[in-house]
């Protein structure tokens, strides 16, 4: 059977880039988001897909008939659902697209598979309680996930939500429960690579921390070196925020590191005691600007989202806008092996 997918809420394309992992054969029969950057980054990558500038909403069942889908991929809003959007569910406007499409499930008849990914945290949802009972009423059968891109040995940890559904239920491992694991045999022997395998020999010095994050937020900082295995997930506020929105690097080892920093750290004691020392203040500075922290590029994000060498944005894309498009996307292997899950029945 020839996959026709349709990819909603397509972002910058990381769905089809995980099909392309999953070394899965169909066509991209629709694509469709809200978003004009990520429309123009997605047809920037792949010029032979129609990416359409479309509210969702405004998708009919007529519509998805003709195209003849029989595979839906989607990443809704998880604003509705995070700290930062307030928690608001479905009483969140931005909830209502995929209200919609659990309107539409149930009248796809020609539709085999779905995939949708949103943040940890939307298993407890009436959102959620809203797409497993489309899901049900659909005749689907599915599989549910909290899975982190560090379980599939990539140095970064984004914890999500997942769910693969199919029409037959035929999957080796039980449902009714949410899995922090995928159940089957995986190939994860490797270790897992060190930071210094993603980095942009070409980083820009206008990556650098500026002297007044060095002073404030320093400490609030996740920084990794080049040999440590993990790095914090990636949101669209990076550079933007400095607490929780994803690391930052330093090229020197974890001893000099802890060397440097504490000496900035015995300064900052003393300057509590002693607020109008300018000298102190100065030779802190230098302290920390000894640490050669910087962003990590959006090159290096990209890797650490699983994107292939390929991937690229357009020459007019700001860098403003390539960290929030990346931090709304997806980890690219972690879709692929889960797309792969979702398909075996295929290959039986």
């Amino acid at each position: 059977m020839e996959l026709r997918v349709l990819e909603l809420f397509s972002g910058i394309g990381g769905m089809h880039y995980a099909f392309q992992y999953a070394q899965l054969k169909g066509k991209f029969v629709g694509v469709m988001d809200i978003n004009t950057v990520a429309n123009a980054v997605y047809a920037h990558n792949y010029k032979n897909v129609k990416v359409r500038t479309k509210n969702i909403q405004s998708l009919s069942e007529k519509e998805i008939e003709k195209l003849d889908v029989n595979m839906i991929l989607m990443s809704p809003p998880c604003q509705p659902h995070t700290r930062q959007g307030l928690q608001r569910d479905i009483e969140d406007k931005r909830s209502d697209a995929l209200a919609h499409i659990c309107r539409l499930l149930p009248l796809c008849k020609t539709l085999r598979y779905v995939l949708m990914e949103n943040v940890k945290g939307f298993e407890g949802s009436q959102a959620h309680e809203q797409f497993i009972g489309a899901l049900e009423k659909a005749g689907f059968y599915w599989r549910e996930f909290i899975l982190t891109p560090t379980q599939f040995n990539v140095p970064n940890t984004r914890h999500r939500y997942y769910c693969i559904a199919r029409k037959n239920n035929d999957f080796s491992f039980q449902g009714g429960q949410i899995w922090d694991e995928i159940p089957l045999p995986m190939t994860t022997n490797h270790p897992m690579p060190t930071i210094s395998t993603i980095l942009d020999p070409e980083a820009s010095s206008e990556l650098v921390l500026p002297d007044d994050v060095l002073l404030k937020r320093v400490p609030v900082m996740d920084i990794v070196n080049p040999t440590d295995t993990k790095s914090m997930c990636f949101t669209k506020a990076y550079t933007h925020y400095s607490e929780g929105t994803g690391s930052v690097f330093t090229p020197l080892s974890g001893e000099e590191f802890k060397r440097i920093f504490k000496a900035a750290n015995e300064l900052e004691t003393t300057l509590i005691s002693d607020c109008n020392s300018a000298d102190l203040q100065q030779s802190r500075l230098a302290l920390l600007r000894q640490l050669k922290l910087r962003y990590f590029t959006p090159r290096e994000v990209a890797r650490l989202m699983s994107f292939p060498e390929y991937f690229e944005f357009p020459n007019d894309t700001t860098l403003r806008q390539k960290y929030r498009l990346l931090g709304n996307s997806i980890n690219v292997r972690v879709v692929g092996v889960l797309l792969k899950v979702l398909t075996d029945c295929e290959k039986q």
